[in-house]
């Protein structure tokens, strides 16, 4: 399927540029950088814009930086980066775990980890990890810069806290205490299915637990009941149990034609149980 619709087309090499095009442009354009959906979306003719800015050519959005205890990953690095890196494999084992679950290994290596929050869909792979460990997205305007916490960015489905003049620069990591975590994701096959369901979890040796769900509700978020319940307590089969019946209040899934509202809220509860025992069991270097 071809593109058939006309539009300016614009590789900026400086941010400056960018920003100024964005300024001009504002929602009549659409930034391109893995385009893994962006260029599906042009072709369906479900979109329209009237420029396509190319931001791969602008060097600082290529950048993954350590400072002091805080990592910052450039808007255009991709999964595939994310999964070369041994710091990322070593101090954020969620997200690593996390980007080898997007779809396929072809797309992973176009696809951004900016560009997936920016899509903002329901079910993206990489929200769990960035809730659990309090990203930070830096978005700047022709004339500003700000910071938003991954917690408000999330606005609805298909829909985030940036501005149609704005353009994310990236996201920040802070480097977390020593954990364990696990990634578990229903899908109907192996491969380059969506998410019919998703949990992250993070386990800590103060018995610090974090949960963050993806595909079961409006917008990915962290399960605060789940963790209250949980907080400080030494986990067993028992406890276990009992806190998977509270996941159903921490969720809101729908029933379409991928999976029922029943099945993904049941599953939701064998996942929690099932990412917990491996999550434990390398939390006290059992595995690697």
């Amino acid at each position: 399927m071809k593109i058939i619709n006309d539009f300016e087309y614009y590789k900026p090499l400086e941010i400056k540029e960018a920003l100024n095009l964005l300024s001009q442009y504002k929602a009549k354009a659409r930034i391109l950088a893995g385009g893994t959906d962006l260029i599906v979306s042009l072709k369906e003719e479900r979109i329209n814009p009237e420029a396509l800015i190319d931001v791969k050519g602008i060097i600082p959005l290529n950048l993954m930086e350590l400072e002091d205890d805080k990592l910052f990953i450039g808007a255009n690095k991709t999964f595939t980066d994310l999964l070369e890196s041994d710091l990322i494999r070593d101090k954020f084992p969620l997200l690593w775990e996390c980007s080898s679950k997007v779809a396929s290994i072809g797309i992973r290596n176009r696809a951004t980890l900016t560009g997936n929050i920016c899509s903002a869909v329901p079910s993206l792979d990489s929200a769990p990890a960035l809730l659990i460990y309090n990203a930070e997205v830096l978005v700047a305007a022709s004339n500003t810069e700000r910071t938003i916490s991954i917690h408000d960015w999330f606005t609805g489905p298909k829909k985030s806290a940036l501005n149609t003049d704005e353009l994310v620069l990236g996201i920040s990591l802070k480097i977390p205490d020593k954990h364990s975590a696990s990634y578990q994701k229903l899908g109907r096959y192996k491969g380059e299915d969506l998410a019919q369901a998703g949990i992250g979890i993070y386990v800590d040796r103060e018995k610090d637990y974090r949960f963050a769900s993806c595909a079961v509700g409006p917008v990915p978020a962290r399960m605060k009941k789940l963790e209250a319940f949980l907080h400080k307590k030494e986990i067993n089969d028992k406890l276990l149990a009992e806190a998977a019946e509270i996941i159903p209040s921490e969720i809101s899934p729908i029933t379409d034609i991928r999976a029922q509202a029943e099945y993904r809220t049941h599953m939701m509860k064998v996942m929690f149980r099932r990412g917990m025992q491996i999550a434990l069991e390398v939390l006290p270097g059992g595995k690697e």
